[in-house]
């Protein structure tokens, strides 16, 4: 089976986009001919577009390793920019710029929602954590945050499994959903997408198993860049909840860059009528042409991000290279267990002579220990913020 992709002009050599009424002010991907094209069309009034059902040969249809969405030669370009150039464990490259990350992905994900929230507003509203007067926009960030710390916690032990896209769906719909059975669970209902002549499948066996096979033919991509735009795209298309579908199928793509140890991806500077575009093309023609142009454009701008921050960071204290580990399992024993700081140093199994900088690494660390940066230690959320209500005891 073969998808349409931009094929005459190469994704990242391509001419800016005539503006189009109606559409808010921001910076846009620069569409190629064939983008314009695809725009063209999907511009026309709804009743001039042909109602179409979901496709499940888009999914069966593609091969792992034979077939490819993006354009092979830039699924490679960018996989080569990303990738982190040390041999590292899986989920190292997404838990040193988690902070950033956390930000970022929440407050453009939850942008293309509609979230009113600022960026200001967003980095407040984290460091003080969930309260009462929280609003839906306030309840959309805070679920993302949980959503990716979840992610970058069990994508690295866990792999990309149905029950992990399942989990984060839970995650971000928390307190957003009418019936909180459907948190996690197969869509039972009967959904209609505004703007858009897709009517997507309404049968949850069918569901369930394409969901399947999408996260199966997902695992067997070797090139992690692909593997993530194939997520995206085609849980986006299936639609296998009752909602959160797209805020789910955003950071469900950063599953495989995450087991790569890639560059996150934030959808930095996307605009809705762009995202909604990008969406379109696949809803109602299996094109995807305008999401590839759309992925291009934003994984570099991700990527050049994280680099910076990356290198901001100068290189890696020899000390907390050495004692990672330890160090991590001496904070899991005084924030979960409940350990004593001298305990907790005795069973790290340190150096007599790194001792006094283990004791002061180990002491800074439990004192910038956060609710909302805890994901990389291991730890539990509510845990953490338990541990912090009762003064952080060590």
């Amino acid at each position: 089976m073969s998808y349409r992709v931009c094929a005459s002009t190469p994704i990242s050599e391509t001419r800016p986009a005539p503006p189009v009424a109606g559409r808010e002010a921001h910076a846009s991907p620069p569409w190629s001919g064939a983008g314009h094209t695809l725009i063209s069309a999907l511009s026309a009034p709804l009743g001039a577009r042909h109602p179409v059902s979901y496709q499940r040969s888009f999914v069966a249809g593609y091969q792992p390793n034979a077939s490819s969405l993006l354009p092979a030669t830039l699924a490679t370009q960018l996989y080569e920019m990303g990738r982190s150039k040390d041999q590292q464990p899986a989920g190292t490259y997404a838990r040193k710029v988690l902070e950033q990350l956390l930000i970022d992905l929440s407050w453009y994900s939850s942008r293309l929602e509609g979230n009113r929230k600022s960026l200001l507003d967003t980095r407040a509203l984290f460091e003080k954590g969930r309260s009462e007067s929280d609003d839906r926009d306030a309840t959309m960030l805070l679920n993302h945050k949980d959503a990716i710390e979840f992610m970058v916690d069990a994508v690295p032990t866990e792999g990309i499994t149905v029950p992990v896209a399942r989990n984060l769906q839970s995650l971000l719909m928390r307190d957003l959903l009418p019936d909180p059975a459907d948190l996690g669970a197969i869509r039972q209902k009967i959904v209609n997408i505004q703007d858009t002549v897709y009517v997507p499948s309404q049968v949850p066996s069918l569901l369930e198993e394409t969901l399947h096979d999408i996260v199966d033919k997902a695992r067997l991509i070797r090139n992690p860049v692909e593997a993530a735009f194939f997520l995206w795209v085609n849980l986006a298309y299936l639609q296998p909840f009752v909602d959160g579908n797209k805020r789910t199928s955003r950071l469900a793509a950063n599953m495989p860059l995450m087991l790569a140890n890639c560059s996150p991806l934030s959808f930095l500077d996307v605009g809705q009528s762009d995202y909604a575009l990008a969406m379109l093309g696949v809803y109602e023609r299996l094109d995807v042409t305008l999401a590839a142009e759309l992925f291009d454009w934003t994984y570099r701008r991700s990527i050049a991000k994280y680099q910076a921050v990356v290198e901001a960071m100068g290189g890696p204290d020899p000390l907390r290279v050495r004692y990672r580990e330890p160090l991590g399992e001496a904070i899991r024993q005084i924030v979960f267990v409940g350990a004593s700081f001298a305990q907790a140093v005795e069973g790290a199994g340190v150096a007599q002579a790194d001792a006094a900088a283990f004791r002061a690494m180990l002491n800074t660390e439990l004192e910038h220990l956060e609710a909302y940066n805890c994901a990389r230690y291991r730890l539990p959320i509510s845990k953490t913020q338990e541990w912090i209500d009762l003064g952080r005891p060590h």
